[in-house]
C-alpha cells in the first residue's frame, strides 16, 4: 500500500477500512491485522478476511478509506505534510503561484499551481530534479523548473 499524495503512511492495526472501489466477491470492509515493511509513506498490509494473493491482488488500485475521527487530523505529520495552499516559487523566475491540488497520474504525479498572471493552472512534475525544497510552516515550496515548462 501507500499513502494519499502529500500525507504520511496513517494506517493503523486495528483501523476498519472501506475498499473504494468495491471489488465482486471480496469484502467491502476489513480490518487491519498486520503492517510490515512500513516506510514514511508505503507498507505491506494484511487485513482480516483477505486470505490469499489472488484476493490480494484484486484490490491493487483500490483506495483504503479510513474514518477521520480515527485519524489525529491536528498532528503536525499531518498538517506539515498537506502541500495544498502553499506557494510555490522557482529559484530563476520568482513566485509562481499557489498549490490548488496533487494530481495522482499514472506516469507521475503532478502540483497544480494557479496564479491570476496565468489563465490556466501550470503543472510541474512532482519529481526530485525540480523539487529544490518544501517547508509547510513556512508556507512554501521552491522549486527549479525547465524555462519551457513555464511555456506550456
Amino acid at each position: 500500500m501507500k499513502s494519499t499524495t502529500g500525507l504520511p503512511f496513517l494506517l493503523r492495526v486495528g483501523m476498519e477500512v472501506a475498499f473504494v472501489p468495491p471489488v465482486t466477491d471480496l469484502p467491502r470492509r476489513a480490518r487491519v491485522s498486520g503492517i510490515t515493511g512500513a516506510t514514511d509513506t508505503t507498507a505491506r498490509v494484511l487485513f482480516e478476511g483477505i486470505e490469499d494473493m489472488s484476493q490480494a491482488k484484486a484490490l491493487v488500485g483500490c483506495h483504503c478509506l479510513v474514518r477521520s475521527e480515527l485519524l489525529d487530523l491536528e498532528s503536525p505529520a499531518i498538517g506539515a505534510l498537506s502541500w495544498i495552499g502553499l506557494r510555490v516559487v522557482d529559484e530563476r523566475f520568482g513566485d509562481l503561484g499557489e498549490v490548488s491540488d496533487v494530481l495522482e497520474n499514472p506516469g507521475q504525479m503532478l502540483l497544480e499551481v494557479v496564479s491570476s498572471d496565468r489563465k490556466s493552472p501550470l503543472l510541474i512534475p512532482l519529481v526530485d530534479e525540480f523539487i529544490v525544497s518544501a517547508d509547510p510552516f513556512d508556507a512554501r515550496i521552491v522549486v527549479s523548473v525547465p524555462e519551457g515548462l513555464l511555456n506550456l
